[in-house]
């Protein structure tokens, strides 16, 4: 018989062997990392040929429950249902129109570049006259057009409303807006836009957002290490120009699809935001702002008026006269200076803090901090 005595790895392997262990988790966690602040290049860019086409039409809404164009002379309704009725071989007199149940619309829809005939898209339909109210109303056959006048969709269909509204002799009540109602799938495609998406030559991509050729030169960057050669370069601050791999001629969507989830940390120039009218200010992260001593008080000055009315005894030959008081006060806030040197967004905020600043005054402070050269950020005011 034989027996054969495996010995236990010493002290030594076993950290070796963990050590190797640990190494391997530490590349494959960083393989698998996004940079920080990365996002997606889909959300910050669009791609040439991937776009939507606006169309448009005029049309007819029926079946309202009295809160159509009838309320007033609506000429255009009447017109437009008296024409329709005389296509369908019935003769009417406009005069005699009272279109209370119809109202007059304009529909909207955005075509995909994608989209094929017999394929489906959305509709918005919005009233044009005085109607009151959309619900329940059905949208009749509508051509849609687009900027060259030719029909590239029809719609119809019963629309939904995101609201309601009601109203009696002396109250009214209403929710959202009831003018301007939806059709999920409303619209059919009758002819797709002539645009071939795999023939493209070349591809353009376009940056959204604030202009940066940090930003940009780091997408030219990343789509050239993803496709292993020189096919990105960088035309401007936004914009990207990018040939056509041979492997993807004529096979754009693996291509885009590679594309689209690159992981991008979008750069862009120090900025606060203020808007005075709501007293909101928006910092960016990149802000930053030297070393400056700041103090802020309010001045308040209150003048007050109590006259005192002078009433003579009842026996007396003299007059009520009226005696004029002003009071004034004035009260100022004696703040000492505070000492702010804001290397972070976070240090900024803890000086700021630091004196009481309310969101109004913040937007004095940072103006004059522009106005000293301590702020170092675009101030922009909206």
């Amino acid at each position: 018989m034989y027996v054969r005595t495996i010995n236990p790895p010493s002290r030594g392997e076993r950290l070796r062997n963990l050590c190797v262990f640990l190494l391997s988790l530490a590349l494959f966690l960083l393989a698998g990392a996004s940079p920080a602040g990365a996002v997606r290049l889909k959300d910050i860019a669009s791609f040439s040929g991937l776009r939507n086409n606006d169309l448009v039409g005029y049309g007819l809404v029926v079946g309202l429950s009295g809160t159509g164009d009838g309320n007033s002379n609506s000429e255009f309704t009447i017109r437009s249902l008296a024409n329709m009725l005389e296509k369908m071989g019935v003769s009417v007199n406009p005069a005699n129109l009272k279109p209370k149940n119809t109202a007059a619309v304009m529909v909207t829809a955005k075509m995909p570049s994608s989209a094929r005939p017999g394929s489906n898209i959305d509709v918005t339909v919005s009233s044009m006259g005085d109607a009151k109210s959309l619900l329940g109303g059905v949208l009749l056959l509508t051509p849609l057009r687009g900027l060259d006048g030719r029909v590239y969709a029809v719609a119809q269909g019963s629309m939904t409303l995101g609201g309601y509204s009601a109203e009696g002799q002396a109250a009214t009540t209403q929710k959202n807006i009831t003018t301007v109602a939806r059709i999920p799938n409303g619209a059919i495609i009758e002819r797709e836009v002539p645009f071939q998406f795999n023939q493209q030559a070349g591809m353009t991509i376009n940056l959204s957002g604030t202009p940066d050729f940090g930003t940009a030169m780091q997408v030219v960057k990343r789509i050239n290490n993803a496709l292993g050669g020189h096919y990105a370069k960088a035309a401007d601050a936004s914009t990207i120009q990018m040939s056509i791999p041979p492997k993807f001629q004529n096979n754009l969507v693996p291509l885009m699809a590679s594309l689209e989830n690159l992981d991008i940390s979008p750069d862009s120039r120090a900025r606060v935001v203020v808007d005075e009218k709501t007293g909101t200010v928006v910092l960016g992260g990149s802000v930053r702002l030297t070393k400056v001593a700041v103090a802020h008080g309010n001045l308040q000055i209150v003048v007050a008026e109590n006259p005192q009315v002078s009433q003579p005894g009842p026996l007396a030959q003299g007059q009520t006269t009226v005696t004029p008081q002003t009071n004034v006060k004035v009260k100022e806030q004696n703040n000492r200076l505070v000492l702010m040197e804001g290397a972070t967004l976070q240090e900024l905020v803890d000086g700021l803090n630091s004196i009481g600043a309310t969101p109004r005054d913040l937007i004095s402070i940072l103006r004059t901090l522009k106005s000293a050269g301590s702020l170092h950020a675009d101030l922009e005011v909206i």
